[in-house]
């Protein structure tokens, strides 16, 4: 590295993958994780030819309403074991959830897919069907990174099951007749951020979308490339202000990896960018109730108006102060806090 240089500048630095490889070998605990998840309800069951893996956490309260939280890529069901109690067994006087978290097809104990075509549609189908099969007929919604895009196509194409959805990553392109001079300060500088990240941060998902293959072979192999894949994701896409991996605390970043790990699911989750990557719906508008969550180190970050001419009902558009991409592992009270303001005035419309 060059004197004086960003120690993260071009990837993982040494010392640091060294580290967390030490505490993986020497102190994680891999039986901490397997409670966790037994505790919170494992399923599984297979739709449309593909084992899907499920948390299923039923709350004991009588009014709760069944929410379904869709995760992305690096993650896995791992992003809400520190969100699913609190929303199933809330205070009293604050909402109550039935917490569905499946894991996408390919991702760590879920199938993998056999044949092409498991884009981000064909997930949206079998979402459906799975809420169906646990008996709930109307459901809330949220999702970020590709569990955004699943969100999102949910409310545009499943109107009927749908109650609202809440994402941190929403999904929408510039409306007819959008102007760039006509944003604020701190919208301008969200937008001049993400085409940064567009142009300057996705070649790790080229290389997935051309060739998921040929990098699934290093992440199924060596225990330490799937590590350092992981982990330069942790630490660019989360809140800087708690480096290096915003504050997601290192046995977390950890049981994703592991979950990814044990799932052998290196080249299977990486088939996500060649099916769906640039070739997801963005025009069918959301009609159903929508919440918009703006965590400062998101990735991608989009102005209001765009937001608004995609989800037609924005019933609420929230910018906090702290968290990233990983919202529900940096920052989970404000996560909690964000889904329950979401959703509260709305559940009593599914009774």
């Amino acid at each position: 590295m060059p004197a004086g240089s960003d120690p993260w500048s071009r990837g993982v630095p040494l010392t640091e993958l060294q580290a967390l490889r030490e505490h993986w070998l020497e102190r994680y605990e891999w039986r901490r994780l397997e409670s966790e998840l037994n505790s919170l309800g494992q399923w599984k069951t297979t739709i449309d030819g593909v084992v899907v893996h499920l948390l299923h956490l039923r709350s004991e309260r009588p009014d709760a309403a069944p929410l379904l939280l869709t995760h992305g890529w690096p993650g896995s069901v791992v992003e809400f074991l520190d969100v699913a109690r609190p929303l199933a067994d809330p205070l009293p006087g604050q909402p109550a959830f039935h917490v569905v978290a499946p894991s996408l097809p390919g991702f760590g104990l879920s199938g993998k897919p056999q044949e092409a075509g498991w884009d981000v549609e064909r997930i949206v189908h079998a979402w459906a069907e799975l809420m169906t099969r646990l008996g709930y007929a109307r459901f809330f919604a949220q999702g970020g990174d590709w569990g955004a895009e699943v969100t999102t196509l949910l409310g545009a194409l499943h109107p009927d099951r749908v109650m609202a959805v809440h994402t941190s990553f929403p999904q929408a392109g510039s409306p007819d007749g959008w102007q760039e001079e006509d944003l604020d300060a701190r919208e301008a500088g969200w937008l001049r951020d993400t085409r940064s990240f567009w142009r300057d941060g996705t070649a790790y998902a080229e290389q997935m979308v051309s060739a998921p293959q040929t990098i699934g072979y290093a992440l199924d192999d060596s225990p330490v490339a799937l590590l350092a894949w992981m982990a330069d994701k942790f630490h660019a896409w989360t809140d800087p202000t708690s480096a290096p991996y915003g504050a997601v605390p290192v046995d977390r970043l950890l049981d994703n990896v592991m979950l990814h790990w044990i799932g052998v699911s290196g080249a299977s989750a990486a088939q996500i960018y060649a099916e769906s990557w640039g070739r997801v719906d963005k025009v069918s508008t959301v009609d159903v109730p929508a919440a918009v969550s703006v965590f400062p180190a998101e990735i991608e970050k989009i102005p209001r108006a765009w937001v608004e001419g995609r989800y037609r009902q924005l019933i609420r558009w929230q910018v906090l102060d702290r968290g990233g991409h990983f919202p529900s592992l940096e920052a989970p009270d404000l996560f909690v806090d964000e889904l329950r303001a979401s959703f509260a005035g709305l559940i009593s419309a599914l009774d």
